[in-house]
């Protein structure tokens, strides 16, 4: 598999990594002591790469990010090798390396620190962050954000909310994770289960896009009219139905629709409750968030029905 130096962006020239030899994928993770530590991580990774893994038996996230790492290392079969340092056994090398805190994770290449973090990533961020330098393997299974997103998509929300259940459990310290939950459990037909999820983030997380957009999501599901309500509303086409109807669109996810109901009443009555057209629009970005197409698109014809 090509290594990329980040520096330069073109392939290091370096022997077949160890999988490709015929090593079984057991040698792929070492334990490292005063004994091996050069021969392993700086003589080792003129040929092939070595993730170091500095952790101690008394930290938690440690134990949270092994597990993953351990995975990538028998999934890469050999591309890199998964070298595990004990700094409270090992505290000489931990001094060398300059560690102040653990998890600590560094990349060697070429007898060389290329690259490193620090504390614990969810699994999609290392794979990302892996792929900048050994090319992934073609089979390379989706990560579980992955997984739960796909499940999402094709209508299975109980799949990926128990997916964002077991991430958030293992990873507290993800804010997202729990807005991922949120989102899922909203997706089930569990609003109220969601927005005590939202509720339980610290002020500056429900505040933030990501969690501002599910609520959005969330509100839009409560406020939008029932299936009899909108029924009542046959054969009216006052501002009122037609905002009415908007709601329930943009509620069964049926974004562009409601997008374009509500452009339509802003068009014909801008004064609508306050201008509410508008006010709903922008709530409807928030849940879409300001990258997707369709907000993108949205802001662009509504900044120049205004202007």
């Amino acid at each position: 598999m090509p290594i990329v130096d980040p520096h330069s962006g073109q392939p290091l020239t370096t022997p077949e990594p160890a999988g490709a030899n015929g090593a079984a994928p057991a040698d792929v993770i070492v334990d490292i002591d005063m004994s091996n530590f050069q021969q392993v991580v700086l003589e080792g990774s003129m040929q092939t790469p070595v993730l170091l893994d500095c952790w101690a038996p008394w930290c938690e996230p440690c134990k949270n990010l092994m597990p993953v790492l351990e995975k990538l290392a028998q999934e890469y079969n050999g591309a890199f090798i998964l070298a595990k340092l004990n700094i409270e056994e090992h505290q000489q090398i931990a001094a060398q390396l300059g560690i102040r805190s653990v998890p600590d994770v560094k990349l060697i290449m070429q007898g060389q620190l290329f690259d490193e973090f620090q504390g614990v990533l969810p699994e999609k961020q290392i794979r990302e962050w892996l792929a900048k330098y050994i090319q992934p393997p073609e089979d390379a299974p989706q990560s579980p954000e992955e997984q739960a997103q796909a499940a999402l998509a094709a209508g299975d929300a109980t799949t990926a909310r128990g997916i964002f259940e077991q991430l958030s459990q293992a990873h507290p310290e993800h804010v997202d994770y729990r807005i991922d939950l949120a989102g899922a459990l909203l997706a089930e037909g569990n609003a109220a289960r969601a927005r005590a999820v939202l509720d339980g983030l610290a002020p500056e997380d429900r505040d933030a896009p990501k969690a501002r957009g599910v609520r959005a999501r969330l509100e839009f599901g409560e406020e939008a009219p029932s299936a009899e309500e909108l029924a009542a509303l046959e054969g009216r086409d006052d501002s009122e139905a037609q905002y009415l109807r908007a709601l329930r669109q943009v509620a069964d996810g049926d974004y562009e629709a409601g997008l374009d109901a509500l452009l339509a009443l802003m068009q014909r009555d801008r004064a609508y409750g306050d201008d509410l057209a508008r006010q709903t629009l922008l709530r409807v970005f928030d849940a879409l968030g300001a990258d997707h197409p369709l907000t993108v698109t949205y802001r662009r014809r509504l900044f120049a029905m205004m202007y």
